[in-house]
């Protein structure tokens, strides 16, 4: 059996401190939890660098997921075999999966974003539920976005529930963290992306919108926080306020399914615009 790291080893101790936001910022590290956040994380890369740093796995998850470990020592990664209590100290979750990996930062700068042309983006203003960010991002990622861009009032990225509600799709595609609204409306506006505003009291429908064929060019929707939507001073940065048609007797939608349909919208018509 491998030599099982101690509980009260520093390696566990600063995997531990990652909980707090103060301490992601200052190391650039973050958790990802469960075979399927680590194995995207052990494929991933940030300048050629593997993304996976460490690696905590209780013996019977290394013997399930021994493709996983085999792939995080291949990375360079450093694999920590541990006990129960070691994951339970690692983890952010009451159940752990028996894999927690430390991964290094990977948003993009958002000028590099602007620099690949993009044709669909998530922007995620105001956006302070951290499950709802992630699930966010898990929506632009099925729907085939670009990007994501999470302004400077929004959630952080590395927040374990926004990590986790992202299922893998944090791996997938460009995020970029802190920017200004203002920045990203003006600098994906004047990349020839149309702004568009997610809004339940939007003026424009969003059949309208569809119908009348204005949907297939590059778009970046702007979406709000679930409870209050976007401030007046947002909504009139975007060249349109686009509310979700509610043709039954819902109430309304909540966040991530307002957005998944807005980028599902923007994608069929960018498809049927451009055949590919």
């Amino acid at each position: 059996m491998p030599e099982l790291i101690s509980p009260r080893s520093p390696r566990v101790a600063a995997a531990r401190r990652l909980a707090r936001r103060n301490f992601r910022g200052k190391e650039r590290r973050f958790i990802a939890e469960g075979p399927q956040a680590v194995r995207e994380a052990v494929e991933h890369r940030v300048g050629g660098e593997a993304t996976l740093v460490e690696l905590f796995t209780t013996v019977e998850a290394a013997e399930r997921y021994a493709d996983i470990v085999a792939a995080a020592l291949d990375a360079g990664a450093r694999v920590h075999y541990a006990d129960d209590e070691v994951l339970a100290e690692v983890s952010q979750t009451v159940t752990p999966q028996g894999l927690v990996g430390v991964c290094r930062f990977l948003d993009s700068p958002f000028e590099e974003i602007l620099r690949a042309r993009p044709k669909l983006v998530a922007v995620l203003a105001h956006v302070r539920d951290p499950g709802n960010a992630g699930t966010v991002l898990r929506c632009a990622d099925a729907a085939g976005a670009d990007a994501v861009v999470l302004t400077d009032a929004s959630v952080d990225l590395y927040n374990p529930k926004s990590v986790r509600a992202s299922v893998g799709s944090l791996f997938h595609l460009p995020v970029a963290v802190g920017v200004p609204v203002e920045q990203a409306v003006q600098g994906l506006r004047d990349a020839g992306v149309r702004i568009l505003a997610a809004d339940g009291a939007g003026e424009d429908d969003l059949d309208d919108e569809l119908d009348a064929g204005t949907m297939g060019g590059p778009t970046a929707w702007i979406f709000g926080n679930e409870a209050w939507g976007l401030p007046e001073e947002t909504r009139a940065l975007a060249d349109a306020v686009v509310r979700v048609p509610i043709h039954g007797k819902a109430e309304s939608l909540n966040l991530a399914t307002a957005a998944a349909v807005c980028l599902y919208a923007s994608a069929r018509a960018q498809r049927t615009r451009t055949p590919r």
